[in-house]
């Protein structure tokens, strides 16, 4: 103890005290923007110096906590207003508390990562080194890899490291309430201490060279997007910085996932796990290779993605209109293979099932479709684009080169895009899927007995219930089943669930997609939803009619249930899941709390990772307002449109 006027000399022995991003390694996110460089990673050294620092303490006794309610109260008045301030006045309190928690989990799922590859390869100073083995495992390969930054974690509690493609969904809601950090996340993942330099981005801790989906320029161009409607500004610099870097990425995936050099993707995770019939992580023994639906359309949607923002950058540079041809020019290609593979007037539509679906490409020369009813199928509708003609006009180089391919390759031109027919405000169309088999998929998504629940689109689609897809490999029988909970497959380890449940990023996706679809059909074009029903909807409306189910997870219903609190009923001992109950709020005498506001009420709403494809349940991680934060977005655009659905 120290008593009242005595003073007392600490003495600091400092060894170098300069953190990563001042004079060593690369910077140090701490929720800011990565702007600092560094050359090198900091060593140990001897102390360099030492500080003399004096401390008087304060007179007479103290009640640490005299002023605790009142502090804490102002800080609680300072939320509200954060959180008020942003929010449509059009909703209600229900929505309002709904967004704030999803919008607070994303905050509280910020977490200080620390992997350094090259110091886990060589093992601690001093210590015994690490066995050989390691230098010939997982993440071997990403010696470069430089982990030391505040990132949005999918879950924190149950999912303490970053995902890329997880990240990439996180920074929408993010961009609602911290526009900087959005793009600081977005801007970290692809520095050169992190993306490889052969321009792979990092998947996860487990193996850092899994492939994920390339959402990440989606996200850079949405986040620019939606800071540019709320400042008036976007952040050009920003921008045309992810664009190299995702120049880079682009050319990893020609390179690597398109093996034949037709613009068709084969291999990997893809971010769907279990979705398909076989691992599409590890090779086939006999040589034979999946053609993916999915992959292929990932990269159409990439591919659009890039020439939009090349056409955006290109507004005050007129070099970038080249770049944006070149991106058209693969979407082409991708367009054309997907409706003949490798010349073999073989395509990735069924037309039997009137859906996409992945093909089976063996040695021999043979294609065989793989019949499952799952996302994978419904992939091609986000490959979609619309451009203003305004814009068009505006950048003559890239309109001379469009009309060289109109006039040059209309065959291929007549696959994806509708130049001599403008739609609603002069917009031309780009898509992957037009006229006749976008309502044929929408058909199938919009059904049911199909992909649609109450609660958004299932994974696979219900048909598969009663009729489970099976194909036999050499004796080996593959089998698909409708499964809306947790999966019984031992695929990814078991813990892999996409054959059933609805998942919130590919929700978003679609939604957005029948959005830029509408942005060209207009008002004219509508949609039988539900099919079967009589009842038929623009795409907009349908766009809201997802959004809203997807929202009622949350809402309280007739019987004063909220479907995320529901037992899923299909655990793997066929009990009823148990569910956690939130404790009563309390004072700081144990006393209850008044529901006086929205922070105080007594509702505490989960974000699970995944939803039961019948009743809702959530499942999976509890606190995945990770990309399930998606809500909040959904919550304020349709607040904004004046479109949001009440409690039922």
């Amino acid at each position: 103890m120290i008593a009242p006027d005595e003073t007392r000399t600490i003495r600091l022995r400092l060894t170098k005290i300069d953190s990563p991003g001042s004079t060593g390694g690369p910077p140090v996110l701490r929720g800011g923007s990565p702007r600092r460089s560094s050359s090198e990673n900091p060593v140990c050294e001897a102390p360099t110096g030492a500080r003399e620092a004096r401390a008087l303490p304060r007179e007479g006794p103290r009640d640490a906590f005299s002023d605790f309610d009142k502090i804490f109260l102002q800080r609680a008045v300072e939320a509200d207003e954060f959180y008020a301030a942003f929010a449509p006045s059009s909703l209600g309190e229900e929505h309002r508390a709904i967004q704030r928690q999803a919008l607070s989990g994303l905050l509280w799922n910020k977490q200080f990562y620390h992997y350094i590859i090259e110091q886990w390869l060589e093992g601690d100073p001093g210590q015994p080194p690490p066995p050989d083995e390691r230098w010939h495992g997982r993440n071997a390969e990403w010696r470069h890899l430089h982990n030391e930054h505040v990132m949005s974690m999918p879950d924190k509690w149950e999912f303490p490291w970053y995902a890329s493609w997880d990240l990439a969904f996180h920074c929408i809601p993010l961009a609602l309430v911290d526009p900087h950090f959005a793009k600081a996340q977005l801007d970290s993942i692809v520095r050169e201490w992190y993306q490889h330099p052969n321009g792979q981005i990092p998947a996860y801790e487990w193996n850092f060279a899994d492939v994920n989906p390339p959402v990440m320029a989606w996200a850079a161009w949405r986040v620019y997007q939606i800071e540019r409607k709320q400042t008036g500004k976007g952040d050009r610099a920003f921008l045309e910085t992810i664009f190299h870097k995702m120049l880079i990425a682009f050319t990893w995936w020609v390179n690597r996932k398109d093996s034949e050099g037709n613009n068709i993707f084969q291999g990997g995770f893809l971010g769907l796990d279990n979705i398909g019939v076989f691992d599409r992580n590890s090779a086939f023994p006999d040589g034979s290779h999946l053609e993916q639906s999915d992959g292929t359309s990932w990269m159409g949607m990439f591919s659009l993605n890039l020439m939009r923002i090349a056409l955006e950058l290109a507004r005050e540079n007129h070099v970038y209109e080249n770049i944006a041809t070149k991106f058209f020019e693969h979407f082409l290609g991708i367009a054309a293979a997907m409706n003949n593979l490798g010349g073999q007037g073989i395509g990735l539509w069924n037309e039997e099932d009137e859906f996409y679906c992945d093909v089976l490409h063996t040695p021999g020369g043979r294609y065989l479709p793989l019949k499952v009813r799952s996302l994978v199928g419904l992939m091609p509708l986000l490959a979609v684009e619309t451009i203003q003609w305004q814009l068009i006009e505006a950048l003559p180089g890239f309109k001379a080169r469009l009309e060289w391919y109109l006039a040059n390759r209309p065959d291929l031109c007549s696959l994806i895009s509708r130049w001599h027919e403008p739609g609603m405000g002069e917009r031309r169309l780009v898509a992957l899927t037009r006229g006749h088999r976008m309502k044929c998929l929408l058909r199938r998504m919009l059904d049911p007995d199909e992909f649609l629940s109450d609660y958004g689109v299932r994974s696979v689609s219900k048909f598969h219930k009663a009729h489970p897809y099976k194909l036999t490999v050499r004796g080996d029988e593959k089998i698909v089943n409708y499964e809306p909970a947790e999966s019984r497959t031992n695929l990814f380890g078991g813990n892999s669930n996409w054959r059933g449940p609805v998942w919130f990023p590919i929700n978003y996706l679609l939604i957005e997609s029948l959005q830029q679809f509408h942005h060209y059909y207009g008002d004219d074009f509508k949609v039988e939803c539900p099919t079967r029903s009589g009842n038929f909807l623009t795409l907009n409306e349908i766009a809201n009619e997802l959004s809203n189910r997807l929202i009622k997870i949350w809402l309280r219903g007739k019987n004063g249930e909220r479907p995320f609190e529901r037992a899923s009923g299909n655990s793997p001992n066929g009990a009823q899941d148990r569910q956690w109950s939130p404790p009563e709020p309390s004072n700081m005498d144990g006393k209850p709390e008044r529901a006086s506001s929205p922070r105080r009420a007594n509702q505490r709403y989960l974000f699970h990772e995944y939803f039961h494809g019948d009743t809702g349940a959530g499942l999976g991680a509890s606190h995945q307002t990770g990309w399930t934060g998606l809500v909040a977005k959904l919550i304020q655009q349709q607040g904004e449109f004046g479109t949001i659905a009440k409690s039922s």
